[in-house]
């Protein structure tokens, strides 16, 4: 603790850069990131830790069960690291599978638009998990969440925000991504001068695709966008498209006209007909399917990674490519995470840590109670509602138990397919099964108790539609928690973090749902009214905040949620450590070599989380995209609200860290 920080700063000007002064000096960017902060740090010692698990070699006797989870974890990390399979293959893999699609026509100056059908294509990619132009999904109706609805929702883009086409200034950006692709193409075999021509008629396209899209702003009201019908209905509004037929494909049985299905960007999907039919078909096919090339060339060999490092290093500023064990870690745990949790918390996971939480979380969730009853700005009733939503929060710690039973863990897999010398084909066979899994939910009821993330990532969860919050294993360790930690640096860290989830029921988007997580009006107006103009205060004081660096301010409005977590979450994390030290008056929390009380400590734990540094060009990119503030501001921002604070470090009223107008919505 004492190395990151400056301790010739004074707390109260600058909390921030007293707590993480000297942390850039210890801690380098490393050339193959982006950005590198306290969760990259806990991440990379994570990742090196699955790497170990995964390279453990198959014990004879399991390698004869066809079915097992593990094994089938193990192979697919081997099949991703044996280059010299990968180098022998080269494209072949991929442009067989584009042969199958009906070719990619920026590979075949040839290529027939006559038997070109777009919807069909947008169906085929959807089986491999992929949404391009229109997206589809099945989950919980959010406005009956006992259900499993079809959604529907505008496209995502091949650049990170709808911006970086439209914007000029963003002109570098556009013209690193048409050299990716062309560079892709060529080493597919297009010659150089059929890449560049498709290319600019491609990214014309992609631009006018981004210009019907609407802005992150623009939907932070999902009661606004949300429009139910059945797919007769939404036949007769947009009979351009055959949703039937489209269905039949990515449902895989037929479907009944009166289906109910949920639309979110019905402005878009009409905007899109328009524009497909003003498009030529060579176009279209190029479009679709360079989207899903660039995902697949993940899975080829070095050639195809050199190519991408270079569009990386404009775009995000990253110096070289990870080494090819990270992203085979990263793949196996993002497709196969339970397999690979069950492994990690076998070895790792300390079961008491499940109970420590558990408790921590039963306090700050009465910190927040005590909190609540104490506004003046919401009426008794919504008060009521309110209490009720956070006594009926679901909390999931560590992991699903089902992980540690073999059986339920192989029968989680038992439909995919893995070859330790076929990686490009197990990637496919996870693709569809992830596909399968998801669009053959519907129909069957919501189980809100399942557990769906992977418990090795350090990272925590809130759901709306579930009311659920989830704090896998992988979180559950330094600098958040420890079980021989002073109680300060627990609840400074991961109390803070559970404040922060708990209070993501409450922001602005999660206030719209109630106790079982459906969305409809719950609130009175005056408290509707209450709360936005809080809300209002923490966008103001957050918009103001400049990222010298780049020289531009953050977005107030898209990183107002996470704000609003942050602001509540300490809070209630500070409430429940002050209630436990008047319960244990002669508890130790002193740090040695630290002349600091518990309650210092609380706050120096919470702002060394955020210590970090990030390069300019990613920088750039999280301001337009993030729906969290800086590291920085989310330190300075917080505790400037905070009186607690002010408190503990003296700071006199107007000082930069105790200024004389706060912000506070919970």
């Amino acid at each position: 603790m004492l190395k990151y920080m400056d301790k010739s700063t004074d707390p109260c000007e600058d909390f921030y850069q007293f707590a993480c002064g000297n942390w850039a000096r210890h801690n380098p960017i490393p050339k193959d990131k982006a950005a590198y902060d306290t969760f990259e740090m806990i991440r990379e010692s994570l990742d090196s830790v699955l790497k170990e698990l995964l390279e453990e070699p198959i014990l004879k006797e399991v390698m004869l069960n066809t079915d097992d989870a593990i094994v089938k974890a193990k192979h697919l990390f081997q099949s991703c690291m044996n280059y010299e399979i990968l180098e022998q293959r080269m494209e072949r893999p991929l442009i067989q599978l584009l042969d199958e699609l009906g070719g990619w026509p920026i590979l075949r100056p040839n290529w027939d638009p006559e038997k070109f059908d777009w919807l069909l294509l947008v169906a085929q990619l959807r089986l491999y998990n992929n949404d391009i132009l229109i997206s589809e999904w099945v989950a919980p109706d959010i406005k009956n969440s006992d259900q499993y609805v079809i959604q529907f929702d505008q496209t995502s883009l091949g650049l990170p925000t709808r911006d970086y086409f439209l914007q000029p200034s963003n002109m570098i950006y556009l013209r690193a991504y048409k050299n990716y692709l062309i560079k892709i193409s060529t080493l597919l075999g297009a010659s150089l001068q059929n890449a560049t021509m498709d290319a600019d008629e491609l990214i014309e396209f992609e631009t006018k695709l981004a210009k019907i899209t609407s802005s992150p702003d623009e939907r932070r009201n999902l009661s606004e966008l949300y429009q139910r019908m059945s797919i007769g209905e939404l036949r007769t509004l947009i009979p351009q498209i055959n949703w039937h037929r489209y269905l039949t494909i990515v449902l895989a049985r037929p479907t009944n006209i009166s289906e109910p299905v949920v639309v979110y960007a019905m402005q878009y999907i009409q905007d899109l007909v328009n524009l497909l039919s003003k498009t030529s078909p060579r176009t279209i096919a190029n479009y679709l399917l360079w989207r899903f090339v660039r995902h697949r060339v993940n899975n080829l060999d070095d050639r195809f990674q050199e190519a991408k490092q270079k569009f990386y290093y404009i775009l995000f500023g990253r110096e070289q490519a990870p080494p090819r064990w990270k992203n085979c870690v990263a793949q196996v745990n993002s497709n196969m995470g339970m397999a690979v949790g069950s492994m990690f918390v076998k070895k790792y996971f300390d079961e008491k840590s499940k109970n420590d939480t558990l408790s921590m979380t039963r306090e700050i969730q009465q910190s927040f109670k005590e909190l609540l009853n104490q506004t003046s700005w919401i009426d008794d009733e919504t008060k009521e509602l309110a209490t009720e939503k956070v006594n009926a929060m679901l909390l999931r710690i560590g992991y699903p138990d089902f992980i540690l039973q073999p059986e339920l863990l192989n029968e989680r897999y038992k439909d995919i397919v893995i070859r330790p010398d076929k990686y490009f084909e197990n990637t496919l066979n996870i693709l569809q099964h992830l596909t399968r899994v998801e669009q053959d939910r519907l129909g069957s009821p919501v189980n809100k108790t399942l557990w769906n993330t992977a418990p090795a990532v350090v990272n925590a969860y809130y759901s709306r539609s579930k009311n659920r919050i989830m704090f896998p294993a992988g979180i559950l360790q330094p600098p958040f928690y420890h079980r021989y930690f002073p109680r300060c640096l627990n609840y400074g860290g991961i109390g803070v973090v559970i404040g922060h989830e708990i209070t993501h029921g409450f922001d602005d988007k999660g206030r719209l749902f109630d106790k079982d997580g459906n969305l409809h009006r719950w609130w009175k107006d005056e408290a509707i009214y209450g709360f936005h103009q809080r809300a209002q205060c923490l966008i103001d004081q957050y918009s103001h905040y400049i990222v010298p660096e780049v020289g531009m301010k953050i977005d107030g409005i898209n990183t107002q949620g996470e704000n609003i977590a942050d602001n509540g979450g300490i809070k209630q994390a500070f409430r429940a450590y002050e209630k436990w030290l008047r319960l244990n008056e002669d508890a130790d929390e002193t740090l040695p070599g630290l002349n600091a009380t518990g309650k210092q400590l609380f706050f120096l734990n919470f702002a060394q989380v955020w210590c970090g540094s990030m390069r300019p060009e990613a920088t750039r990119n999280k301001l337009k995209t993030a729906v969290h503030s800086p590291g920085k501001f989310r330190v300075i921002g917080t505790l400037s609200n905070s009186k607690d604070f002010a408190e503990v470090f003296h700071c006199p009223l107007g000082t930069p860290m105790n200024p004389i107008k706060k912000c506070s919505v919970w």
